[in-house]
């Protein structure tokens, strides 16, 4: 039977490109969104054409008291579409970033980011462990910029480093059940993460270039396939790990 995985926040930027990544290798994706639903069913679409099942679901991950309905409505999609009723796969991508000076952070700005990246993260895989498979995958989305600073990002890199402790925590207390769990950090990519500004910006673009080993910022099709490649039986052996992909940044 195919592998069925979870992205949260699949529809555009990494995600996206996840979930089509795993697709391209052979699995279903479930994938959630937070608005957008026709770029979602979209994305389903490309998917479906691929010739693998897919679902989008809709989820605000900032929103912990959301995440029982969203279970019992994830519960219903397997068994629904995919005829199963567990998942192999769970990966935590949803995010956003805010870009502000240590000193000008307000404290709404650090809740939102601790909220989807941390806490979200936190309790929604943990609301996700009755359906998650023994023998599972977790993967959880950080930053290059837990490794290296770049004025502007404090809270961002502060709720990403949390996520990364967090993910070695996951590790250890449910590898008795075989799950692995790991970080995959990327570097800048030209997304429209932060309004596009690495894609959009000329000046933002070369900096970030101008810090790469390899001579360029990163793109989707630089990390969605990468995910996939960690999520095959090839890969059962790595947990515990942060897995930089950035072409080299800042080395």
């Amino acid at each position: 039977m195919s592998k069925t995985t979870l992205v949260t926040g699949g529809s555009r930027g990494l995600g996206r490109n996840t979930a089509i990544s795993v697709a391209r290798h052979g699995g279903d994706v479930i994938f959630t969104y937070r608005s957008g639903k026709d770029q979602a069913q979209a994305v389903v679409a490309e998917i479906q054409a691929l010739g693998r099942k897919a679902a989008a679901l809709q989820l605000d991950t900032s929103t912990a008291s959301a995440f029982p309905a969203f279970v019992e409505a994830l519960r219903a999609t397997l068994t629904r579409t995919f005829c199963k009723d567990t998942l192999d796969h769970l990966v935590n991508n949803a995010g956003h970033g805010e870009m502000a000076d240590f000193a000008a952070t307000t404290e709404a700005q650090f809740d939102a980011l601790f909220n989807v990246h941390v806490k979200g993260v936190f309790f929604l895989t943990q609301a996700l462990l009755p359906v998650l498979a023994d023998g599972g995958r977790i993967i959880n989305l950080s930053s290059g910029l837990t490794r290296v600073s770049f004025p502007g990002f404090s809270a961002y890199s502060a709720a990403k480093g949390a996520v990364e402790v967090l993910t070695v925590y996951m590790a250890k207390e449910l590898g008795s059940r075989g799950i692995t769990a790991n970080t995959v950090a990327p570097g800048a990519i030209e997304t429209d993460f932060l309004g596009g500004a690495v894609r959009d910006m000329p000046d933002y673009n070369k900096a970030f270039a101008g810090m790469t080993t390899l001579g360029r910022v990163g793109l989707p099709d630089d990390i969605g396939p990468m995910v996939a490649s960690l999520l095959g039986p090839d890969n059962r052996w790595i947990t515990g790990q942060r897995i930089e992909v950035s072409g080299g940044q800042t080395i």
